[in-house]
């Protein structure tokens, strides 16, 4: 889910003329920021169906893409289906009259393992979605805790990273490690259009939200109804689950609590063990009775930050900590290559560190935070070691791999020698012959990417 990058035109790709009522393409001027006001627009439902916003919407939903919902209709339709229906579409939106798709049911994997259950929405309603998305921030964002940093407007899963830091620089170096048990699956409908009918009044958006949350599932060819949840896939779930988790916010916030939320991930820090019981204890009441959510107990802890990772990082033990990769982090991105690699065996390798670029450079991105860069050193290592493997076993036979070894500056006995060792591809990608066969400039010129130096030049930017 992404939040709104606030372009403020763009020219569909087609070229598609307009249609009454509604232009998704850049022809409404949109301003690059909407006013902030605690105070709802009214009619806010006359607000969403606005020909600047919904264009703002459609770029949005476009520029996302994302797989078909239910209907099984791409973003690509999306133009032609709105020139046909978007007026009638607009008029039930008014009414209050109209109600949304089922959600297609997709399930993915976990970071930590396990499955997660998305809901697609249909582009249609992944528009609308994202419609009422860019009027209900404005409504609700500025209201949030300054310790909320997930999928909100300017905030980032890094501001949280470097926020946990100065906690625990500042001495609270215990931490209440909260892991709320399938959050999005166990939102209580009831509690959270409370929380959204505090600032909206509109009873049509009211409703719509409503419809929103109780839309059916598709799985298995079938629709089953839904009594709780918001699902993750849609644009508007993140914003209603920091609605709800606002009062758990507040209420450490009323407290004096340090604490660092990103949607569901939560942690508190304080200065002893015996305070970070207190606070386990009575903030998992506060959850169960005041939210009826439920605590993951297996999963929760009061620990020291170094044992527990945040958002894909860890701290050191120093006086002054310093950020560091989290021993999943590493893993995930291990796995990652290998599964490139693993469909790469056949093709150059050229083509195969061009596969590997995006996800080398958006994993050093997010990571640019660390201070600890020897696993990243280390890391680079296993890298090209794995593709000096795929090479190796490329070559096949004895007499190719002499050919090859010669080519690249080895001596005849030696690429002989190294050729017919009768040793596995594994040992050979970390032997020293090719290793002086092929030497870290032989990788770079043919585009690979060193997450070190990628790390290192994002640090000294920022």
């Amino acid at each position: 889910m992404k939040t709104e990058s606030g372009a403020n035109t763009v020219t569909h790709p087609e070229g598609q003329g307009q249609y009454p009522g509604f232009r998704p393409v850049g022809v409404e001027t949109v301003p690059a920021s909407s006013s902030w006001t605690k105070a709802e627009p009214a009619p806010l439902m006359e607000a969403v169906v606005e020909k600047a916003n919904m264009a703002r919407a459609y770029r949005r939903v476009v520029a996302n893409k994302g797989a078909p919902g239910a209907d099984g209709m791409p973003v690509d339709q999306l133009a032609d289906h709105l020139k046909q229906y978007w007026p009638t579409l607009r008029e039930r939106l008014l009414a209050g009259e109209y109600h949304p798709s089922p959600v297609r049911a997709v399930e993915i994997p976990k970071p930590k393992g396990g499955m997660r259950q998305l809901g697609i929405p249909t582009v249609s309603d992944r528009l609308i979605q994202q419609a009422l998305l860019q009027v209900l921030t404005p409504l609700f964002d500025p209201t949030f805790s300054a310790s909320s940093y997930g999928y909100r407007p300017r905030r980032s899963a890094q501001q949280a990273v470097s926020a946990m830091k100065a906690h625990v620089t500042a001495g609270h170096r215990w931490v209440v490690d909260l892991d709320l048990k399938a959050f999005f699956d166990r939102v209580n409908h009831d509690l959270l259009m409370a929380r959204v009918a505090r600032r909206v009044r509109d009873k049509r958006v009211l409703r719509l939200i409503r419809r929103y949350l109780e839309a059916g599932m598709f799985q298995n060819g079938l629709a089953a109804p839904r009594r709780q949840g918001t699902p993750q896939g849609g644009p508007l779930s993140p914003l209603l689950a920091n609605i709800l988790l606002d009062d758990v916010d507040k209420e450490l916030e009323r407290r004096g609590h340090r604490f660092c939320r990103y949607a569901d991930d939560m942690q508190v820090y304080v200065r002893s063990r015996r305070a970070g019981e207190r606070v386990m204890a009575s903030l998992s009441d506060f959850l169960e009775s005041s939210l009826r959510l439920t605590v993951n107990r297996d999963k929760s802890a009061v620990d020291r930050p170094w044992n527990r990772g945040y958002l894909g990082y860890t701290l050191t033990r120093h006086k002054l900590p310093k950020l560091t990769l989290a021993k999943a982090s590493l893993q995930r991105l291990r796995q990652r290559v290998r599964e490139i690699l693993k469909r790469g065996r056949g093709r150059h390798i050229r083509r195969i560190t061009q596969e590997l670029a995006p996800v080398l450079r958006g994993w050093a991105s997010y990571f640019s935070l660390v201070d600890v860069k020897r696993p990243l050193e280390v890391l680079d290592r296993w890298i090209r070691r794995r593709l000096r493997c795929v090479i190796w076993r490329q070559w096949k036979r004895p007499w190719t791999r002499r050919r090859k070894l010669m080519a690249l500056g080895l001596d005849h006995y030696r690429a002989w020698k190294s050729a017919g060792n009768g040793r596995g591809p594994w040992w050979n990608a970390g032997a020293s012959h090719m290793n002086q066969a092929l030497p870290r400039k032989w990788f770079d010129r043919r585009g690979l990417i060193s997450v070190l130096d990628t790390v290192r030049g994002l640090s000294r930017s920022s």
